[in-house]
């Protein structure tokens, strides 16, 4: 029973951690006059992957790579699947917003670099530095491509109790800084432990219950825009993370311990992370707006992805 308790614990933490470093560092930029789009591409694009990144760099130093890989996998597949499937439960999910087919085609060729860096078995530090290099083309395309932050000033101001005074927005980031490398050990500590009692590879757990646990502040916040009929941020929401996840996550992660990519995860969810991605570009491309039948079918495809790597199924022609 501890171990379930420690995840759950180290889940909570990590998201009220990641929430105080978001807000803090938000509060912090924004004294300092820095202007709203480079806060929005970088203080809060790279804040709200912060739960991500130090869970996969704790599980790296702790020798559970697998924990690491699939957390990024699993969690690109959650987002598409489930992050865009169960508001569109609640409301219709718009495909059309400005700039959105340009950056699902760069979330695609992402997802086709780190597909074709994993091939070789694992991500050594030079593969790190091109994934991380490619992040920081994404953002000064993003830089250069937007006429102004006008939007990014909105959503900056939108976030939830942002830190107005820069003594608690220093606290505020401090005390994330603290509380993130210690929910990441609880997380994956337990998660090592409940992967052994279930005699279950730590990769299924990783893509798995660690992925969902780290898409969770997506998840929540898509269903809330959506409940106050603004689901169109959603889609934006996804391709962000899934960017950030592949480039910036696994990017500094490998920079930092070199990874070796679990076999099991190329027999299959790789392949299920390279279909998602098609999946929102169809929706995209097609300016196809994600209703509640697709929503329903996206939830239950997630449910079937889940049952399939607890089951470990494999594609056919990767047995």
């Amino acid at each position: 029973m501890l171990p379930y308790v420690m995840f759950v614990l180290g889940l909570a933490l990590l998201m009220v951690a990641g929430d105080l470093l978001v807000r803090g560092a938000v509060g912090i930029a924004d004294h300092l006059n820095i202007p709203p789009l480079v806060i929005g591409l970088t203080v809060v694009a790279f804040g709200t992957s912060a739960p991500e990144l130090v869970v996969c760099i704790n599980a790296a130093l702790d020798g559970s790579p697998a924990i690491a890989v699939g957390n990024v996998i699993g969690s690109n597949i959650a987002n598409v699947l489930l992050v865009l499937g169960v508001p569109a439960l609640i409301a219709p999910t718009v495909t059309d917003q400005q700039d959105a087919l340009r950056n699902t085609l760069y979330m695609i060729g992402a997802t086709l670099v780190f597909f074709a860096l994993c091939l070789t078995g694992a991500l050594a530090r030079w593969q790190g530095m091109l994934l991380f290099s490619l992040l920081i083309l994404f953002l000064w395309e993003s830089v250069r491509c937007s006429r102004n932050g006008s939007d990014l000033r909105d959503e900056i101001e939108q976030l939830e109790g942002p830190a107005k005074n820069m003594t608690i927005a220093v606290l505020f980031a401090v005390g994330g800084l603290v509380g993130l490398p210690l929910a990441a050990e609880m997380m994956v500590s337990s998660a090592q432990t409940i992967a052994r009692s279930w005699g279950i590879s730590e990769a299924a757990i990783g893509l798995t219950v660690v992925a969902l646990g780290t898409s969770l502040p997506e998840l929540a916040a898509t269903v809330m825009a959506a409940i106050r009929r603004e689901g169109a941020i959603a889609i934006g929401n996804v391709i962000g993370s899934n960017i950030f996840n592949l480039l910036g996550i696994m990017g500094v992660t490998s920079l930092i311990a070199p990874l070796s990519v679990p076999p099991e995860v190329m027999r299959f969810d790789i392949w299920i992370m390279l279909i998602s991605a098609v999946v929102v570009l169809a929706f995209v491309g097609g300016k196809w707006r994600i209703n509640a039948p697709a929503g329903l079918a996206l939830t239950v495809a997630y449910v079937i992805y889940c049952w399939s790597v607890f089951n470990n199924v494999s594609l056919p022609f990767f047995g």
